[in-house]
């Protein structure tokens, strides 16, 4: 189960920033938080909720990053407004830029100082500390972009397209992609290494694509699934990961624990991504 704090909010030039309750945070350890497309957090495990939109936002929110201790988040609509809550701070928005594609993605840089944020047709918005070191938007793309990845330096991220296409850019090597395989389901999202030398792709079957020192672990690929899967996140060492869909069902694989899941617990919005507190 997780802790729901008492949140004050308040909209101001698209962010909205979020304020727990009096109590000093709870250190984070082994878990994860999913993200409702209403903005609605759900904390299992050792990641602390630091608050949430409440469910009343304007555009749907396909994306959630954390800070690298867990002290906070930041959530992002596909308007470009971002949410933050917690220890985040918030850099910028793409609120008031012309977007040509929605947001469906979104990376923080090393320091926790800036973030990226990335569009269907994989343009690249950069805020705070987050270099642009550049993006597929003048590109014609085979199909669009679900995802991205920041490297661990904070240098270079991924993005990866719904055929597995995966766009390598700054210091993010390529280890392979599945853009020309025919595949079941499509890409819905990825999660680099911790040595940024690998990464997964994860499809909507819950089949899972292994590259550079990323290890199989398991999927659900011939598990007959309620729900499709949105979104993984993996542990501190590569060791395990959890696959989340969109019903909030948890499927955990290798080294990871599993904390909970929103399952069996009806939600008034579906699951569209999962981060991991480490």
């Amino acid at each position: 189960m997780f802790r729901r704090a008492v949140v004050a909010l308040a909209l101001v030039a698209g962010v909205l920033v979020g304020g727990g309750d009096a109590r000093p945070a709870a250190a984070a350890g082994a878990g994860y938080w999913l993200l409702r497309a209403d903005g609605g957090v759900l904390a299992y495990g050792g990641a602390v909720f630091h608050g949430d939109t409440g469910g009343n936002v304007p555009e749907p929110t396909p994306a959630v990053a954390t800070m690298r201790n867990g002290s906070g988040y930041w959530v992002a609509a596909r308007n470009g407004v971002v949410y933050v809550f917690g220890d985040a701070s918030f850099f910028g928005s793409a609120a008031s830029k012309p977007l040509n594609q929605p947001i469906v993605g979104m990376a923080s840089t090393a320091s926790d100082g800036g973030y990226w944020l990335v569009a269907s047709d994989g343009g690249m918005f950069a805020f705070g500390d987050a270099a642009f070191l550049g993006s597929t938007g003048d590109i014609r793309l085979n199909r669009p972009i679900v995802a991205m990845a920041s490297t661990r330096s904070g240098n270079g991220y991924w993005l990866v397209a719904s055929d597995g296409g995966i766009f390598s850019f700054g210091d993010a090597a390529f280890f392979g992609s599945t853009g020309s395989l025919e595949l079941n389901k499509p890409i819905v999202g990825m999660e680099p290494t911790p040595s940024g030398n690998g990464y997964w792709l994860v499809a909507s079957d819950g089949g899972i694509f292994s590259f550079g020192d990323a290890p199989f672990h398991g999927s659900t690929g011939a598990v007959q699934l309620n729900q499709p899967i949105v979104g993984m996140a993996a542990n501190a060492d590569a060791s395990g990961y959890w696959l989340v869909a969109a019903d909030g069902g948890v499927f955990a694989f290798g080294n990871v624990a599993y904390h909970g899941s929103a399952g069996g617990a009806p939600q008034p919005a579906p699951i569209v991504d999962v981060a991991a507190s480490r």
